[in-house]
């Protein structure tokens, strides 16, 4: 039987498990080793699932994680499905996510399975447009971050904000030891930043960039910001959906 319920709720229980929840709200995370499955989350806020900092150990597997447009607080201006605040990896496995205009937001976590669609452009509350991603992470990352087997997907426009399906940013440190492994991506300025010139331990192998939005992958191209010479940076066997192998330009 599925349990319903209304409202944004904060989880304060270690191990909990949320199991065939239909929730119209969102879920904060003030716990340890909290485990989301089976269940639906329809957001009212600018999150569907936010980890807390100092908690760890979050999963959030086989679930439908979407929004009302527009219903955030700040009108979008922080704008998330999963977003990990925490001191550990988290886990996000054959999950259907949509609507938000940064769908998987963390620096370290394993996204595996995932399919994150119909991404919506939003703008904060000076009515400029917001860069959307599919995932995105801001760099200064101490653990790792895989991403594998997902189907990402950013249909936004570029004049309304698209930045990447994924997104790997330096904005608040070095972007590093991250795994990005046979992903179907498409849409964006650029379909994958691949973390600027001081990226290391960057491992992108067998994705597909499709040409669903744009004849490259992305608007200007596939990829952008890719550091070949950083350290444990490794770029081997990512094709367009033709076949086409996908030669990124290095970062200037």
């Amino acid at each position: 039987m599925q349990r319903h319920n209304t409202g944004n709720l904060s989880i304060k229980t270690d191990g909990k498990v949320i199991r065939g929840w239909d929730i119209t709200g969102s879920l904060d995370i003030y716990a340890n080793d909290v485990t989301i499955i089976d269940s639906k989350i329809t957001s009212t806020n600018w999150w569907g699932v936010n980890l807390r900092p100092g908690y760890s150990g979050l999963r959030v597997l086989h679930t439908t994680i979407t929004a009302v447009p527009g219903k955030g607080p700040d009108n979008g201006g922080v704008n998330y499905a999963v977003s990990n605040m925490g001191v550990s990896s988290i886990e996000v496995g054959w999950c259907n996510i949509s609507v938000f205009g940064n769908a998987l937001s963390m620096g370290q976590g394993y996204l595996h399975d995932n399919y994150v669609h119909d991404l919506v452009a939003f703008r904060n509350q000076s009515g400029e447009w917001q860069h959307t991603d599919a995932v995105i992470s801001g760099g200064g990352n101490k653990g790792r971050l895989t991403i594998r087997r997902n189907t990402l997907l950013n249909s936004v426009p570029v004049d309304r904000g698209a930045s990447a399906s994924i997104g790997l940013f330096a904005d608040t440190g070095v972007v590093s030891h991250v795994t990005i492994e046979g992903n179907w991506l498409a849409g964006g300025a650029y379909a994958l930043y691949g973390g600027g010139s001081g990226a290391n331990g960057i491992q992108v192998t067998d994705n597909v960039f499709s040409d669903q939005y744009h004849p490259h992958g992305g608007a200007y191209g596939a990829v952008a910001a890719w550091n070949p010479d950083g350290a444990g940076n490794l770029w081997s066997g990512n094709r367009m959906s033709d076949g086409t192998p996908v030669t990124p330009e290095p970062t200037p």
